[in-house]
């Protein structure tokens, strides 16, 4: 049967149920917020034991990281994705869930072919794209300087 692009979203609204759009972005926005909260508050505590500021930031990226590795482990990490959507993907523990749920999802093909291998599936294109990105934005900055 075919039908139009119209008569599909009609049919989709009349049966799906409806998407709280508003309600979802607050929410995403919370978590979102609470992670960098959460960086933030780990970076004054890490200065507070004396350390200087770029030594308590690789602390705090690495701290994260290492928290949202052990949430994705125990399966909490989906658990909050899942009601947070969005919010979840804050950069690094985004990145660090990505890499161990690939991780986890393949171990069973071997430690080469199946964990080290598609751990990168994800993390692949991110540093790939990054890099192009970091390497284009510097020569746009050397030539405009």
């Amino acid at each position: 049967m075919k039908m139009s692009a119209e008569e599909y979203g009609r049919r989709v609204r009349r049966v799906g149920p409806p998407s709280p759009l508003g309600g979802d972005c607050l929410w995403a926005f919370g978590v979102g917020g609470s992670i960098c909260l959460l960086g933030e508050v780990l970076r004054g505590w890490y200065l507070t034991m004396g350390l200087d500021k770029e030594l308590a930031g690789t602390l705090t990226s690495c701290t994260l990281v290492a928290l949202s590795a052990l949430l994705t482990t125990l399966g909490l990490y989906q658990k909050l994705a899942a009601k947070a959507g969005a919010g979840t993907l804050v950069p690094i523990t985004g990145f660090a869930n990505a890499v161990v749920s690939a991780a986890i999802e393949f171990k069973t093909e071997g430690r080469v072919l199946g964990t080290g291998a598609k751990m990168f599936i994800i993390a692949g294109p991110v540093i790939v794209y990054g890099t192009l990105a970091a390497v284009l934005y510097g020569s746009v900055y050397w030539l405009l300087r």
